[in-house]
């Protein structure tokens, strides 16, 4: 899953973009809100992060001019805790969530992860697909309840596939939410990870489909 944190304080900004690296996340950052706006408009993001108070434009306008361009992303906003208007402003412009600083770090991690579920057709933190469950709370994986240990970019891989299960998913979508902006993108990279999931978790789970990706399926049909 990839997040773009747009987030003035840059102290905050660091402290955020380790949080939710450390939490299994591809993130982006911008310190401005032109930089935010550009980077929500023209990277697919499964969830954005954004300030209200920033310099150059200022998060509601960012907000306002996603939702204008029908991006769809889900965005919580930041507010400062005695603004109350500026809660109301973030979500008639188009939020979905809204947290007041200062805040628990944990509080941010939970309310994205549940953005993030809902985006994708999910009510529960536990995902399953066949003998397959992942709990998006602790990023345990286990397999006919036998914890899997996988590495960063396997769990991003496969969290990203059972969070869009029964839906084909293409090599380039994968790319584009497993990385962040800086990384050096290789499509051919997706194929080692899906070689090496298959050999941690039953195999057929995830199909080849061919031509156009891949899909994790608890029935899977010939490919």
């Amino acid at each position: 899953m990839r997040v773009l944190v747009v987030e003035d304080d840059n102290d905050l900004n660091r402290q955020l973009v380790g949080a939710l690296s450390d939490a299994g996340y591809a993130v982006d950052s911008a310190t401005d809100g032109e930089e935010g706006h550009f980077l929500g408009d023209t990277e697919p993001y499964d969830l954005v992060v954004l300030d209200i108070g920033l310099p150059k434009m200022d998060g509601i306008s960012v907000l306002e001019e996603w939702r204008r361009a029908d991006r769809k992303m889900p965005v919580i906003i930041l507010t400062a805790r005695d603004r109350w208007s500026d809660k109301v402003a973030g979500m008639d412009a188009g939020a979905d969530d809204y947290l007041a600083k200062p805040f628990h770090m944990e509080e941010l991690l939970a309310r994205i992860r549940a953005q993030v579920r809902r985006a994708s057709g999910h009510a529960s933190a536990e995902l399953t697909c066949g003998s397959v469950q992942l709990d998006t709370k602790t990023s345990r994986v286990t397999c006919d309840g036998q914890q899997i240990k996988l590495t960063s970019h396997e769990y991003r891989l496969l969290s990203y596939l059972m969070h869009h299960n029964e839906r084909v998913v293409s090599r380039t979508e994968l790319v584009e939410h497993l990385y962040d902006q800086d990384f050096d993108r290789d499509s051919n990279t997706i194929e080692v990870f899906i070689g090496r999931l298959r050999k941690k978790i039953p195999a057929d789970i995830i199909e080849t489909v061919r031509g156009l990706g891949y899909r994790m399926s608890s029935s899977p049909d010939e490919a």
